[in-house]
């Protein structure tokens, strides 16, 4: 008697979708930077020196600002920038209350006061909610280009005068635009980041104060050098905090691609507004982020509102997607911020966005397969119609 075998072929591989894949812009730029590297390595400039001098003047013809300082993170950009600028303890800063918390600790570290202020339906301060908050001791007002839009520019500068502080925070906003200015190019004093995540990232922790102020880009490079530009000279209380030449070998080589891959973000993000259109019409459980008129958004992360946040997350986790939360918690009411007594509804908008937001993968080089997954995934999860795909389309 023959014994009949019946085998299963095995199933398709389910399709992975990351939530930032790097490696596309690392292998894009590996040529290039190696090059660079070993012409550094042969030299030993390690610290500062002329590849970070380069860096700066690239940046700071890129932003529209007269001077890029480059410095160790983004923390200590917005730190340095702000007491550049003049920031000291007992001053008020305003900044909004939906924004990565380094906005906040930059702004206690100098001593100053924290005045959280809320933000508007995209993510951005409110210059309206600004104009309650300013007081006769109101310093400055830290405007956070969130998500990759700059935040109104042209309205908060005048809604705070001339002689209240107009700090950018654009760690997430390298290449966007707004109100005739480009992001870093728009305040007095800038702060960026460079972490590797970053529409312009290094590989490793970066940053840079970004102004057209001669004597803050000065008192910055003392600021970043332990409070002197010249070896031995420490004129005040600095920190340590130089950029080093390799990242910003890197930098510079990332930085005549950026536009490219902004573009490309800006594709994605088109791509995403047309499936979210078509698969969820005027269904009110999913809100889609959007391009403000005359803004050149460049979409550092795609960011949707779903009431259900945690059972959408956990659908897409199961469908291999990956997703994240920017941020889960107002600053206000962080434990680190707890000893300033702030309470809940100090900023509505800003809590209620915290309960929804649910980022969607968002980088150069993704796929309209992987974004066809991730919204039939999303579709399934929102409105418990269908099981998401877990095979390749």
């Amino acid at each position: 008697m023959t014994e009949t075998v019946i085998t299963t072929p095995p199933a398709p591989p389910r399709l992975q979708v990351p939530f930032l894949d790097l490696g596309l812009q690392t292998a894009e730029v590996e040529h290039e930077v190696r090059e660079r590297w070993n012409r550094i390595l042969r030299t030993s400039g390690f610290v500062l020196g002329p590849d970070v001098d380069q860096f700066e003047r690239e940046l700071a013809a890129y932003s529209g600002a007269r001077h890029a300082v480059g410095v160790g993170n983004g923390t200590d950009a917005l730190e340095i920038g702000l007491r550049a600028a003049g920031i000291v303890p007992g001053d008020e800063v305003i900044v909004p209350a939906n924004t990565f918390f380094a906005t906040a600790e930059a702004v206690l570290r100098c001593g100053a006061t924290l005045v959280p202020a809320d933000v508007d339906d995209d993510f951005l301060l409110d210059p309206q909610d600004v104009a309650e908050r300013l007081t006769a001791r109101t310093r400055a007002v830290v405007a956070v280009h969130l998500y990759g839009q700059m935040a109104p520019v042209a309205r908060l500068r005048q809604v705070v005068g001339p002689d209240v502080l107009l700090v950018e925070d654009a760690a997430q906003s390298q290449g966007a635009s707004r109100d005739g200015f480009r992001s870093g190019g728009a305040g007095d004093v800038a702060a960026t980041s460079f972490y590797p995540g970053k529409n312009l990232g290094a590989f490793g922790d970066a940053g840079a104060v970004l102004t057209s102020a001669d004597d803050v880009a000065h008192r910055a490079r003392r600021l970043r050098n332990h409070g002197g530009v010249d070896r031995y000279e420490h004129l005040e209380v600095g920190a340590n905090s130089r950029l080093d030449a390799l990242q910003a070998a890197v930098l510079s080589a990332k930085l005549i691609r950026l536009d490219a891959w902004n573009a490309q973000r800006s594709a994605a993000a088109a791509r995403y507004g047309a499936l979210l259109a078509d698969a969820f019409g005027d269904v009110p459980e999913l809100v889609a982020p959007r391009e403000l008129p005359g803004a050149g958004h460049v979409w550092h992360l795609y960011v949707v509102r779903t009431p259900d946040r945690a059972a959408v997350s956990a659908a897409l986790g199961a469908a291999g997607i990956g997703h994240g939360i920017h941020y889960p918690a107002p600053v206000h009411l962080l434990p680190a911020t707890a000893h300033l007594g702030f309470r809940p509804g100090l900023a509505p908008r800003a809590e209620a966005h915290a309960d929804r937001i649910l980022s969607l993968p968002m980088f150069p080089g993704i796929t309209a397969a992987q974004q066809e997954h991730v919204v039939s995934s999303l579709h399934a999860a929102v409105t418990g119609r269908g099981t998401p795909p877990t095979v390749i389309p």
